[in-house]
């Protein structure tokens, strides 16, 4: 298959076509002459915002322009300037008549789930997976905002997020605070960010299969990991100081820090069989793992400050394991590089962009896939 045909796998005639019959549908609910908008118009709506995420420009309307630094062909002969900002201006993905008032993200619901199946339908299984969030940029104002500090994006949606260890989006969900959708005994037991992942792995196609799920210490729980192991699944995550019991023989991390570069310390919590490892590297970093163990030992250069080299440094086979955690890093990568340009007023716009960059991005990743094979 094309990377065109790839790209279509996830927005497809279905999509193309739900988006046409709801912008059509909101035009007529603003009480607006009926714009005939057709399902290519639609389709030429998304080429160019695909477009304009490798050819950016200032402004939308440069595309149009006359002047040879500027004007795009392409574009300005397949559809007209006006036509495009009309077209903009009533993009709809839901009945506005139908408000589900304990759903935030209501507008962009349908279509999310019909992005969300198609992700799952064309997951190409693997063993390794990571759990993460995603930040959606967005300066506006909506209940659903976040804040992180230190993250390349810092404002902007929340997205919990499913990869692969390659970049491949499986499932995701928009944080909301309290999910309308989520389950409540889920939250008490593992906290509201750590039971959206339970319940994404429920929906995989093949839950019979050995997958490891990797995660940081935003999410990493003993009793997270002992219910991810009576499901089958392994898990290896770092994990908090105040998430381990006080009674653990392990040494305390202000102690710890005065040990050795490549000094390892680990234990396995008798009741749910989950391995401790402390290791010392350029900070303290304590793991939690029901997959792998500390053998074999691996060795990873460091350079050390008082004897002015580099010197090799055991490593826990645990820790080595950790590192396929960096799978929504490598989407958010792939999707910062050309990240769809032309911008939006409304507060779902940066979402249905980035529903269009994520399929761009599991595409190329399945069009890769198919290259190596060949």
């Amino acid at each position: 298959m094309s990377a065109t045909e790839l790209f279509e796998l996830f927005f497809d005639d279905d999509m193309f076509q739900h988006l046409t019959e709801q912008t059509q549908l909101y035009a007529h609910y603003k009480n607006e002459a009926d714009p005939g908008i057709s399902n290519s118009e639609i389709r030429c709506f998304v080429a160019i915002l695909i477009l304009s995420g490798y050819n950016h420009l200032p402004s939308k309307k440069l595309y149009w322009d006359m002047k040879d630094d500027v004007h795009n062909n392409m574009v300005a002969n397949v559809i007209r300037r006006n036509r495009f900002i009309q077209i903009q201006k009533y993009i709809h993905m839901a009945d506005n008549t139908e408000i589900n008032e304990m759903d935030r993200v209501w507008k962009l619901r349908p279509l999310m789930n019909k992005l969300k199946e198609k992700c799952l339908n064309h997951f190409q299984p693997v063993k390794n997976l990571s759990f993460d969030e995603s930040m959606v940029k967005y300066y506006g104002r909506h209940g659903c905002k976040q804040f992180i500090r230190g993250k390349p994006i810092r404002f902007g949606y929340k997205m919990w997020c499913l990869n692969t260890n390659d970049g491949y989006l499986i499932n995701f969900d928009l944080y909301q605070g309290k999910d309308p959708r989520g389950d409540e005994n889920f939250d008490k037991l593992f906290g509201k960010c750590s039971s959206p992942m339970v319940l994404m792995l429920q929906e995989l196609p093949r839950q019979d299969l050995p997958y490891i799920i990797h995660i940081d210490n935003l999410f990493t729980g003993l009793n997270l990991l002992s219910y991810l192991k009576y499901l089958g699944f392994g898990a290896v995550g770092t994990v908090r100081e105040n998430r381990i019991s006080r009674s653990c023989p392990l040494t305390n991390k202000k102690q710890f820090k005065k040990k050795p570069r490549g000094h390892i310390e680990h234990i396995i919590e008798k009741n749910d069989g989950i391995l401790l490892v402390k290791w010392m590297d350029n900070s303290v970093v304590t793991i939690a793992s029901t997959n792998d163990g500390v053998h074999p030992l691996s060795s990873v250069k460091r350079y050390s400050q008082q004897e002015k080299k580099h010197l090799m440094v055991s490593r826990p086979n645990c820790i080595a394991s950790y590192n396929n955690m960096g799978g929504v890093d490598l989407m958010d990568q792939g999707i910062a590089s050309y990240r769809i340009g032309i911008r939006g007023k409304k507060w779902y716009w940066p979402i249905f962009t980035w529903f269009i960059d994520v399929a761009i991005q599991n595409s190329w990743d399945l069009y890769r896939k198919k290259s190596q094979r060949v």
